[in-house]
């Protein structure tokens, strides 16, 4: 039984970036994840608030040590996993995840902040294998490299379960995915 489904507050706001305001700003010549994530961290209130953002974001690039990054693993609680299969499947995400880090610069450089300031890792409850692809695909369209694992089948479940998505990125966006969802 799948329950009914209401987008959360963080989700709403991911979703509904002003298309208008998202012009506006890409007008500036900020790339669009840029001018998207700067909509999302203003509460998408105008483009001129978002731009506002994203210039003095640049200015203080050197404040950058400020930012907080976490790594979240979202375990699919449809799935019959004893506490050890869950344990490794985590492990799976994380080794998945940090190896996809290393194929950009970006991304690489994000891996090693999050590395520096303590390496956060937060393991939550996802209800079903949809609700994982929704969150990735959520993740995604905000520019967070993810990981999804896929099972081999050799013990509790079947060969191809998604058993847990890894998604990591500023603590903030981040949040905007995985922040309404319960620990494990």
């Amino acid at each position: 039984m799948e329950p009914s489904k209401q987008p959360s507050p963080q989700e709403s706001a991911s979703q509904d970036v002003n298309p208008v305001f998202l012009q506006q700003l890409r007008e500036l010549d900020i790339p669009e994840e840029a001018a998207k994530q700067a909509l999302l961290r203003t509460r998408n209130v105008s483009a001129e608030e978002a731009a506002i953002f994203y210039f003095n974001k640049l200015e203080n690039e050197e404040g950058d040590e400020d930012l907080m990054y976490k790594m979240v693993f979202v375990v699919n609680m449809d799935l019959a996993m004893g506490v050890g299969k869950v344990a490794a499947q985590v492990g799976h995400a994380a080794v998945g995840l940090y190896q996809g880090l290393q194929e950009k610069n970006s991304w690489r450089e994000m891996a090693w902040k999050w590395d520096h300031a303590g390496a956060k890792k937060i393991v939550v409850q996802g209800t079903n294998v949809a609700h994982l692809l929704e969150l990735q695909a959520q993740a995604m369209s905000l520019s967070l490299p993810t990981y999804l694992v896929r099972d081999a089948g050799l013990t509790q479940v079947a060969s191809g379960s998604r058993t847990v998505l890894a998604v990591m990125g500023e603590e903030d966006i981040v949040n905007n995915v995985t922040g309404s969802l319960k620990l494990l």
